[in-house]
C-alpha cells in the first residue's frame, strides 16, 4: 500500500489534510525548500491539537547539519510525538553523523533525502539502512515548479525504488507531484508519495491547502481495504462499462536479442498496445475519471529501461504484467515488433487479464 503524505504549516493545516484521508502529516516550512524547517514548539503545539492522530514526520532543516543541534532538535521533536524525521543525506554529513544517527534510529524513524535534480547518489541507500534509517526520499532541491519527473526517468525512479526494497527501507517520492503524476509512480511501487503544491490553492506551495484538491489526490492513490470506493460518495467507483485505451506505433530502441553478436547494440522496436479499463461514474473531465496513455509509455519505459533482455516474449509479458498493476485495467494486448532483423517486422502479440472480477476493486 502506497500511504499519502500532505505538507503542512500548523494545526488547521493539519487537521484539513486527516479529514482529507492523509496518511502522515508532514511539518515543514514551503517557503525554505524542500526542508524547510518549523519551530519545534509550533509543531508540537499543532500535533497536540490534532489529537496527535496519524502519523507526523518534520524536516529537519537543509544541512550542513552541526551534530548537536541536529541531534537536540530531533529529540525534542520525538518527545513531542513526531515518528518520523526527514533530513539531506549525502556522503560526506553521513560519514560525519554517522554514529550520532545510529543512536538515534531506535527512537524515530529517519528518512533521507535524496534531491532527484542535483545528481543523486543512489549508492546511500545502502548507507542508510546500515545506519538504521528507515527510508529514502527522492525530492527535488530547488522548488521551481520543476518536477520530480522532470528530473529523473521512469527507469531511473525504478530503480531508486527497487534498491530501497533490497535493503528494507521505504520508498519516499516527492517533487511537486501533480494529480497526473500517481497513477505513473504507483507503477513503481513506492511506500510514501508526498505532496504539497498539488494540495494548494491554485497548484501553488505557497498557498494554503485545499480541501477539494486534498480529496483528489487521496483518491487517485489506492487505498487497502477491499470493497472501499475511492471517495465517500462513490462517485469514481468501477462501472460495468468499459472503455479501450490504445498505443499505436510507438517506437523505441532496445538492447533486445539472444544471440551473442546483439549484445551491446540497440534495435528498433515498434510497440501497439491496447488496455481494457473499467469505466467509473465520475464525468470525464475529472481526473479520477481518467486512464492515461502515460502508465503504457511508462510501462515500455520501465521495461525497456533495464538493460539487456532476450526474448520479445519477455518484454510483451512484462510489460502486460506492469499495465495491469493498475486497478481498472481488466485486459492488456500487447505486441512488439522488432524491425531491424529482416526487410519487413518480426514479433509477438499477447493477450493477458486480471482474475474475473480483481478490476472492480480498489486494491493495488
Amino acid at each position: 500500500m502506497t500511504l499519502m503524505l500532505a505538507s503542512v504549516v500548523d494545526a488547521a493545516e493539519a487537521e484539513l489534510a486527516l479529514k482529507g484521508g492523509a496518511d502522515i502529516i508532514d511539518f515543514a516550512d514551503p517557503g525554505a525548500g524542500a526542508l524547510g524547517a518549523l519551530p519545534v514548539e509550533s509543531i508540537a503545539k499543532s500535533f497536540e491539537a490534532t489529537g496527535k492522530r496519524g502519523r507526523a514526520s518534520a524536516a529537519l532543516g537543509p544541512p550542513p547539519y552541526e551534530t548537536d543541534a541536529l541531534i537536540a532538535r530531533a529529540h525534542a521533536l520525538v518527545k513531542a510525538g513526531v515518528g518520523l524525521l526527514r533530513l539531506a543525506a549525502d556522503a560526506g554529513g553521513l560519514d560525519r553523523l554517522g554514529p550520532a544517527l545510529s543512536a538515534l534510529a531506535p527512537e524515530t524513524g529517519l528518512l533521507g533525502v535524496l534531491f532527484a535534480d542535483q545528481a543523486p547518489n543512489f549508492g546511500l541507500v545502502a548507507r542508510m539502512a546500515a545506519i538504521g534509517f528507515k527510508g529514502a526520499f527522492l525530492d527535488v532541491g530547488e522548488k521551481s515548479g520543476k518536477r520530480l519527473l522532470d528530473a529523473l526517468a521512469p527507469p531511473e525512479i525504478a530503480a531508486f525504488s527497487a534498491l530501497c526494497r533490497r535493503h528494507g527501507l521505504w520508498c519516499c517520492l516527492a517533487g511537486s507531484l501533480q494529480p497526473p503524476d500517481i497513477p505513473r509512480l504507483l507503477l513503481v511501487e513506492p511506500d510514501v508519495l508526498g505532496f504539497r503544491s498539488a494540495l494548494s490553492a491554485r497548484g501553488r506551495r505557497g498557498g494554503p491547502l485545499d480541501a477539494a484538491r486534498i480529496t483528489l489526490i487521496r483518491d487517485l492513490i489506492p487505498r487497502e481495504a477491499a470493497g472501499r470506493s475511492s471517495s465517500p460518495d462513490g462517485d469514481t467507483a468501477p462501472t460495468d462499462a468499459f472503455d479501450l485505451i490504445f498505443l499505436r506505433d510507438f517506437l523505441t530502441a532496445a538492447e533486445i536479442g539472444a544471440y551473442a553478436h546483439e549484445r551491446g547494440a540497440q534495435q528498433r522496436l515498434l510497440f501497439n498496445v491496447e488496455a481494457s479499463v473499467s469505466r467509473v461514474v465520475a464525468h470525464a473531465d475529472d481526473m479520477r475519471a481518467i486512464f492515461s496513455y502515460d502508465v503504457i509509455l511508462d510501462a515500455i519505459r520501465l521495461v525497456t529501461g533495464r538493460g539487456h533482455i532476450d526474448f520479445l516474449e519477455t518484454i510483451a509479458e512484462d510489460v502486460a504484467a506492469i499495465v495491469l498493476k493498475h486497478p481498472r485495467v481488466a485486459v492488456v494486448r500487447v505486441r512488439v515488433e522488432k524491425l531491424d532483423l529482416v526487410p519487413g517486422s518480426v514479433g509477438v502479440e499477447i493477450r493477458r487479464e486480471r482474475p474475473h472480477g480483481a478490476h472492480r476493486r480498489g486494491r493495488r
